[in-house]
């Protein structure tokens, strides 16, 4: 039995276009701010500042994978890269998590020296960088929340939200600092900012692996799919059912459709590929018709004992 290789209409682009300049832009604005913070901690010997310039490091790269994903969604396939080379911002990915998580190691171990021995901190400019950082970051969240609503975008805010709050957490300790002479809150909130780098790291590499081991992303529930599929008119049940990540914000889907006539399936197919687009995000299917008389080996959706989704 033949594969039918199903498509959903692809847009043309504008809105991965527009994407990718909106990621750029916020990653230039980032990317920039994070060396600036980098520097005056150094210059005020804030490991707080320090810390959260780590942090926007681990938002400029996740910017910088979300720009990549973007612009590689731009670019068709060939007979070399059949499925497109969205898969190198996971790579990316793997590669940033470890660093950042080295990395959180090196800040929080200076915290724990800090905190045995205090040492000097330049509060006034704590305060200043901080609010500077606060300002850039709402900047950013201003220009992401322009774009095109994607998942890619969406998953970029949050991780700005992330580093707009270890900006408060810098501040907060210039201010302590400044007001009480302090110190020890310095490297305090720097381990509460490592805890931020540390969640958004382990998030980025569970994603990147998931994607890897092919798992069905975390936005959809292979059952749902599968009772969805097996609802459509002239289906009468769904195996063999796949989902994966292709890469770039991409989900691919492969599937055996049994049908009760086979000279049914066109109108069938295009049931299917309209359902997959337009509920589940899923515009690359591979959808395998086959006649109901044929034996299944796999527990189809829906159950044959149950006649339908529970």
């Amino acid at each position: 039995m033949a594969h039918t290789h199903a498509h959903g209409a692809h847009d043309d682009g504008s809105g991965a276009a527009g994407n990718a300049r909106t990621l750029l832009l916020a990653l230039l604005l980032t990317g920039g701010f994070a060396l600036v913070e980098f520097a005056g901690g150094w210059l005020a010997n804030s490991l707080a500042l320090i810390s959260d310039a780590g942090h926007m490091v681990t938002d400029t790269a996740a910017l910088a994978l979300a720009a990549i994903a973007a612009r590689v969604a731009l670019r068709p396939a060939d007979t070399r890269m059949s499925y497109g080379r969205g898969r190198a911002d996971v790579l990316a990915g793997l590669a940033n998590g470890i660093f950042m998580l080295v990395l959180v190691g090196l800040i929080a171990l200076s915290a724990v020296q800090r905190l045995w021995q205090p040492a000097p901190v330049a509060g006034g400019m704590v305060i200043v960088l901080g609010l500077l950082g606060l300002l850039v970051n709402l900047v950013v969240l201003w220009v992401l929340h322009g774009g095109e609503q994607s998942l890619n975008l969406r998953g970029a805010m949050l991780h700005v939200i992330g580093d707009l709050l270890g900006s408060l957490g810098a501040t907060a300790a210039g201010v302590v600092i400044w007001l009480t002479g302090w110190t020890p809150i310095d490297p305090l909130l720097s381990l509460l900012i490592c805890g931020l780098i540390v969640l958004a790291s382990v998030q980025l590499l569970r994603e990147a692996i998931n994607v890897l081991m092919e798992a069905v992303p975390r936005h959809l529930d292979l059952s749902r799919i599968g009772y969805a599929m097996a609802a459509v008119p002239g289906v009468q049940s769904v195996h063999d059912l796949h989902v994966w990540t292709l890469g770039a914000g991409r989900c691919a889907l492969s599937a055996h459709v049994q049908i009760g006539r086979l000279e049914d399936w066109p109108g069938v197919l295009t049931g299917l590929q309209a359902l997959l687009r337009e509920q589940f995000g899923i515009d690359h299917a591979t959808l395998q018709p086959e006649p109901a008389a044929l034996p299944l080996y796999r527990m189809p959706y829906p159950p044959a004992t149950e006649g339908g989704a529970p």
